[in-house]
């Protein structure tokens, strides 16, 4: 496996700490480590999200959030209300959940409307759409990703991380299959070290969704030239 740039990979992740009981001071040290290492974001639950713009100032490092997390089954309202609040909080990105129940009913015009709202919602924000892939047929994720395509999603993401199974490479090669160069995928879930990184960008991976982004990059330090400064 031919290994990428150190820095390229770092600007590929997505440093995530959305767990229940997270601190204050936890998710500040999280987006302190995002700047040392040039991260793509800091993705942090909602409440966070006015402290993380705060801390990530010029830095480069967006903010992003999730929405109808992890469940997907707000109302779409609901969702709507809460990515546009995100958005005026200082939240750059919106992961958000859709209504996986509504998948699975085969309801793909609900499916694609409740994400356009999102989109709207959104304004300038990127919205990347968590289809929770465990819980889907291949031809669920095809049709789910080919809804958030319709809605003006920017990204399809692979899996929250809370359901009963995360990101494989098999997932991300069907979704970027299906979304086509001009949609990213992000793969979510499960992914703690440099060679899982690795390997599902090399499946077509456009961002990596990971809680363990700082010991993937000393993985890599140790294997590659160069250093990033403290």
């Amino acid at each position: 496996m031919k290994t990428p740039d150190v820095q390229a990979i770092a600007s590929l992740i997505d440093h995530t700490i959305l767990k229940a009981d997270a601190k204050r001071e936890q998710v500040a040290e999280y987006c302190r480590r995002a700047i040392k290492y040039g991260f793509a974001s800091v993705c942090v639950n909602p409440c966070h999200v006015p402290m993380a713009k705060k801390e990530l100032k010029d830095s480069g490092v967006k903010v992003c959030t999730v929405i109808g997390f992890p469940l997907g089954a707000d109302s779409s309202e609901t969702k709507a209300f809460a990515a546009k609040t995100a958005v005026r909080d200082g939240a750059d990105e919106i992961d958000m959940v859709l209504n996986i129940g509504a998948v699975k009913d085969g309801d793909f015009d609900y499916v694609e409307k409740e994400i356009r709202e999102v989109v709207a919602a959104s304004g300038n924000a990127l919205v990347k759409v968590i289809i929770e892939t465990c819980y889907l047929t291949d031809d669920e994720k095809v049709m789910a990703c080919r809804a958030a395509v319709n809605a003006g999603a920017g990204f399809v993401k692979t899996s929250t991380g809370f359901g009963t199974a995360g990101a494989t490479m098999s997932d991300v090669r069907l979704m970027k299959d299906t979304v086509g160069e001009g949609i990213g995928v992000k793969a979510s879930g499960g992914i703690r070290s440099s060679r899982e990184a690795m390997e599902m960008i090399e499946a077509g991976a456009d961002r990596i969704g990971a809680s363990s982004g700082v010991s993937i990059m000393e993985e890599l330090l140790n294997k590659c030239s160069g250093s990033i400064s403290e």
